[in-house]
């Protein structure tokens, strides 16, 4: 059963985050962090499926609610509030799980793994890498307000899931930003999905083929990168 951890990130305020266990007899012995998008908190239908589904492949995975969310705002908090609340939730995770450095990873979907990507470029966490559903490269429609600059100081690996009809940014705009990068990266196209990974009724796959192949990758990313240290 999920469970509930209070985080305080600053003195007046605290965001709730959800403990996923691991439930897998075979156990991966790493812990993900996953951020919500901008739109929708860490109770949203994408958010539990990702974390039920990795913790049923053996990855303990911790969600959390961003401080608007968690006070029913709609409007995201300014960077440095949102860098803030996410840098607290790491900081609790390792204090309370006792959870090697070099076996937990960080992410989220959309914005959230734009803010992840941001706290590991400043290098002052040692992290197992990154898991990014769907990263917004730029705004839709705004191809050169790209926000991928940051991406070169990370030095962890990076696991880039992305919609090949992603209108925050395609598999074939990624790819050269990724490919300039010294760190491990890696990118799993989900062949005619969007930024949610929705794909059209006529394609081959169901939408719940679709997820279950993307966990399996995630997950198996996860483990042989670990293996790796």
């Amino acid at each position: 059963m999920p469970e509930l951890l209070n985080v305080r990130f600053n003195p007046h305020d605290t965001v709730t985050a959800t403990v996923y266990p691991a439930t897998a007899q075979d156990q991966a012995k790493i812990t993900l962090i996953l951020a919500h998008g901008a739109g929708a908190g860490q109770a949203s239908e994408f958010m539990v499926r990702f974390a039920e589904g990795l913790s049923d492949r053996g990855i303990e995975t911790i969600t959390f609610n961003f401080y608007y969310k968690e006070i029913g705002r709609k409007i995201p908090d300014q960077n440095n509030k949102l860098e803030l609340c996410y840098r607290a939730v790491i900081d609790t995770v390792l204090e309370t799980k006792k959870i090697p450095k070099d076996r937990l990873a960080i992410g989220g979907k959309s914005m959230g793994g734009r803010i992840a990507s941001q706290l590991a470029a400043d290098g002052s966490t040692e992290l197992l890498g990154l898991v990014f559903l769907g990263y917004p490269l730029h705004p839709p429609s705004k191809p050169e307000q790209l926000r991928a600059a940051h991406l070169a100081h990370i030095k962890a690996p990076m696991l880039f899931v992305q919609g090949s009809r992603d209108a925050f940014g395609t598999p074939d705009e990624l790819r050269p930003i990724i490919d300039a990068i010294a760190t491990r990266t890696d990118l799993y196209v989900v062949d005619r999905a969007d930024h949610s990974f929705k794909v059209p009724k006529s394609t081959r796959l169901t939408q719940s083929d679709l997820y279950t192949a993307i966990l399996d990758h995630i997950a198996l990313w996860l483990r042989q990168t670990a293996a790796a240290i």
